[in-house]
């Protein structure tokens, strides 16, 4: 029997308008929820990188990458469960200044979370979390019970493979290849 677990897929593309659109609209049709989502651009030139987190069944998550990956504006989809990755994901947690100053083992607190602080003014304070979602909820949960967040942010999950190379780079180098022994 399949069971749902936490797949990571990666897509390179160019930067086209409304292929993000066209990307969720997949998920959507499989009645697959979107966890976390992001984009930016990739160590290539003019190829962006998506990230993307979806609990799925690997029969599932088969089908919903050879669907994008077959796609014109798509140069490569694939997906990576965590022991292929290395991933972070960055927290933002707003405090009452007044509050964390009172707030005893405030350095202590900062070091065990390896938390850095961005912001401090008369009114509040905002720290910096990176790291595994668990971690980053740990200093949300132990905020939220001694002092209260006043605002947080979590960002979506940002990975690299494990591997020497991005697949992306082992697609490109085989298409040049066979591009250069046709000619």
């Amino acid at each position: 029997m399949n069971t749902k677990q936490l797949y990571t897929v990666i897509i390179f593309s160019e930067n086209t308008v409304g292929l993000l659109n066209q990307i969720t609209i997949i998920f959507t049709r499989r009645q697959l929820n979107i966890e976390t989502l992001s984009v930016s651009p990739s160590a290539i030139q003019g190829v962006h990188k998506f990230t993307i987190t979806t609990f799925a069944e690997k029969d599932m998550i088969d089908k919903v990458v050879k669907q994008i990956d077959k796609r014109v504006d798509i140069l490569k989809a694939y997906y990576n469960t965590d022991e292929d990755l290395v991933h972070q994901e960055i927290a933002l947690y707003k405090v009452s200044a007044e509050l964390f100053m009172k707030l005893k083992g405030v350095e202590e607190l900062i070091r065990k979370y390896n938390a850095r602080v961005l912001e401090v003014n008369e009114d509040c304070i905002v720290l910096e979390k990176s790291g595994h979602y668990e971690e980053t909820q740990a200093l949300f949960l132990e905020l939220s019970r001694s002092i209260g967040v006043l605002q947080f942010i979590r960002s979506g999950r940002i990975a690299i493979t494990k591997s020497k190379v991005e697949r992306l780079s082992d697609m490109l180098s085989a298409m040049e290849k066979k591009i250069q022994a046709n000619q």
